[in-house]
């Protein structure tokens, strides 16, 4: 089972940057691939990207492969969204997640394929 907590969202202004943080909690000897979701009010809950345990493997959605990053620390438990020069667009509760694996390099853009998710975090982005 993993464990997920996100933090550091709130309200901000057009164009500034965010870093969120994924706070993960494990068995030891887990390894679990990472995705970040977004769900904007009235919308259905959209990928935004992903990383693989070991970290060389990310996956960004094209909308935000400009301004998103999703770097994971060494020790794998800790893993952050950085947002560079926010829109309103994109105005939602940030979720990450994860799924357990035993493939190093595996990740998802498919919300079905994560089990764990967090309470979520959300971000506002004013004109």
């Amino acid at each position: 089972q993993v464990r997920l907590v996100e933090s550091g969202g709130g309200l901000v202004q057009a164009g500034a940057s965010l870093k969120l943080s994924c706070s993960a909690t494990e068995r030891t000897g887990t390894m679990y691939t990472v995705g970040w979701f977004r769900q904007a009010p009235g919308a259905e809950r959209e990928f935004v990207a992903a990383i693989s345990w070991i970290g060389t493997s990310t996956f960004l959605t094209d909308s935000v492969q400009d301004r998103f990053s999703i770097p994971r620390d060494s020790a794998k438990s800790t893993i952050w969204l950085q947002i560079n020069n926010l829109k309103t667009d994109d105005t939602a509760v940030y979720y990450c997640a994860a799924r357990m694996t035993n493939v190093e390099t595996y990740t998802s853009s498919r919300r079905k394929d994560y089990d764990y998710w967090g309470q979520g975090t959300q971000v506002t982005v004013a004109s």
